[in-house]
Order: structure tokens, then sequence, then C-alpha cells
């Protein structure tokens, strides 16, 4: 999967054993799917996943990882992958606007996803089966980026990886859950919250650093509308106004109190970080409804860039990050998480303690 801050890879396991101790839980949502990583690993598990995003290249994500199943679409995919693959390249917006106005890649692969994003759109295929395809062409350019992984800015010299060529791979597409076929929305979160499911995981943004911007070539990519972009990182036009309240310490609490009022589920497992806009006790304060929130806390290491330090958008490294290591916050609140936790501890999963009993 791509490169992606806030994913929840070393998470897994936790997130993983906590829906398992959950009784009855059949299908499960995640509220804000990103690279789909753990929706990719519930439907891996058995469960019926629910999977939403308002960005357009999440949306692939979920639909490639969640709702296409391998016995629908996996032969198709590695048919029109290798044709895809023989492309030459041919050079269009993609080169002109992130491989020459920036250089996020070499000029030849831009060439290379240029054609093969224009022959995709050419064909009239299925949702879940273009989905498939989208994303292999945008893991194939996240492997040959050069980027500290994220798209605010590039490299002031090539990174190693930015020589190879562009190399399509069948993504790892599952086939379907034993508890039933997966759905990707791309629904404002309000909306997706009040789906019918037994657990919902949510793991919003939990500071300034907006997705949209971060990734915001994949965001294209998958659009193909070819929109007007400024800056040295050539961003989308609409970064500017498609912005999250997740993403404003003063509207960060509102957001989160309104979203939790709309959640239907009766068991939530909810992912945040030490360093966000909310602090633990106001995040067990806003889970009072579900009873008394039990919080595990998993030391993580920061995010690539973090560890590599801090650079202008010329690629001049420009300081250095005050700590390479924080906590990732796991609240479980509602139906059945006082012993969905116990049984993570007994298993030796690490839990720091429980949130405060409010009511």
């Amino acid at each position: 999967m791509i490169k992606y801050l806030g994913s929840k890879r070393r998470l897994l396991d936790q997130i993983l054993a906590l829906v398992a101790g959950i009784d009855g839980a059949r299908r499960v949502l995640d509220l804000f799917s990103g690279t789909s990583r753990v929706g990719h690993a519930l439907k891996r598990a058995g469960y019926q996943v629910v999977a939403n995003d308002h960005n357009a290249y999440a949306h692939a994500l979920a639909r490639c990882y969640v709702a296409a199943d391998a016995e629908e679409v996996a032969a198709d995919a590695v048919r029109l992958l290798e044709e895809l693959g023989r492309l030459p390249g041919e050079p269009g917006y993609f080169t002109a606007t992130f491989c020459e106005e920036a250089r996020f890649f070499r000029p030849e692969n831009g060439a290379r996803i240029d054609a093969i994003r224009e022959a995709i759109a050419a064909r009239d295929l299925s949702p879940e089966l273009e989905a498939v395809l989208l994303v292999s062409l945008m893991e194939a350019a996240d492997r040959v980026d050069s980027t500290t992984g994220v798209q605010m800015a590039y490299l002031k010299e090539w990174a190693p990886r930015a020589h190879r060529p562009l190399e399509l791979r069948l993504p790892e597409v599952l086939p379907r859950a034993p508890h039933g076929k997966g759905e990707a929305l791309c629904l404002d979160a309000l909306e997706a919250a009040a789906v019918d499911v037994d657990v919902a995981y949510i793991d919003p943004p939990y500071n300034q650093h907006s997705y949209l911007g971060n990734y915001h070539i994949w965001e294209t990519l998958v659009r193909w509308d070819k929109p007007e972009a400024y800056g040295r990182a050539r961003k989308r036009v609409d970064c500017r106004e498609r912005q999250s309240p997740f993403n404003s310490r003063r509207r960060c609490r509102e957001a989160f109190t309104r979203l939790l009022g709309a959640v239907r589920a009766p068991t939530l497992i909810v992912s945040f970080n030490n360093e966000g806009f909310l602090d633990r006790e106001e995040l067990v304060e806003l889970l009072a409804p579900w009873g008394e929130a039990q919080v595990i806390e998993v030391a993580y290491r920061r995010y690539v860039g973090a560890q590599i330090g801090i650079y202008n958008p010329s690629g001049d490294r420009v300081g250095e990050v005050s700590h390479l290591h924080n906590k990732e916050l796991i609240f479980v609140a509602g139906r059945g998480a006082a012993a969905a936790v116990a049984g993570l501890r007994g298993q030796g999963g690490v839990v720091a303690g429980q949130g405060a009993a409010l009511g």
C-alpha cells in the first residue's frame, strides 16, 4: 500500500483483537478509511466492512481493498494490467504538472502515468475493476516518487527509487469475506456515521495536516480532472476550499461531538494521537454516552518526515524535529468494550489504563 501519514499498520493487531473480542461483531464501519489498511485487515479476518472516506483517492482504495472481491475482478485486472504495462509513455497533464513544473517524478515515469491513466479513462469498466487498476497505478507511482512520503514538497535531489521504471502490480485484492460483501462509500463522515453496523472504527484527522493537501497528486490521478494547480507543490486549487473541521483546533471538538452524535453503532473504537487537538481526558468525556471508555496506549514512531528532518519547499534541510516518538491512543466504548480490552490484556496487549466513569 502507499506511503501514508497516519497509517495504522502497527496498530492492526490491537484493532483486530479488540473487534474479535466484541461478541456478535459481524459488520464493521471504517469511518475515515484512508488507505483502507484497517478495512483490508478486517475483511481478511472475515468481517463485512463498510469503508468511508470523502477523498476520491481514498474511495478508490476502499473500492479496491474492501468492496472488490478477487473472484470477480482479479482475472480481468491481471489481463488489463499486462496490456497497460506495455503502453509507451505519452506526456500530458501529469508530466507537465508533477514532473516539469514540479519534480515529484522523473519525466519518463510521468509520461507512462499519463498514458496509462488516459487508457483507463477511455475504457468502460465497472467501478470496482477500474478502482483496482487505479490503485495499481497509484501504488506504482508511489514506488518511484521523490518525496519524504507526503506531497507537500519534493526532494532537492532525486531519490534513488525515482530512477526505477514504473511497474504495475496487481493489488492484494481479497476474496469476499464470510460475513458479506464489503462496501465503499464516499460520503461526509456525518452521513456515513449513521450506517447500521456492529462496530464503528473512527480514526479522524487529529491535527492541522490535511490529507487532501498531503496527497493531492493521488486525488488528481483518481479524479483525472486536470485541475488548475498552484504553488511549488502544484496543489489542486480546491485544496484551499475543501477544509475539514478536524484540521482546525478551534472547530475540532465541535466536529467530533457532532460526529459521535450521529453514530448508531453500539460499540466504538476510536484512534487518536497524544499530539492531537483533543487530549485524552476530552475524548473520554466525549465518549461518556457510551459508558466508561477503556484507553490503550501504544508507543509509536512518528511519520517518516520526522525521522528525516525538516525541509523547506526547495528541499533544503532547515531544522531538526523535537522528538521521534509519540503515543497512539485507542479508546473503546460501548457494548462489550470492557471485555474486549480485558481480552487484549490477556493476550499481552499494551493497556495503560481506563478512562474515568463519566455517567
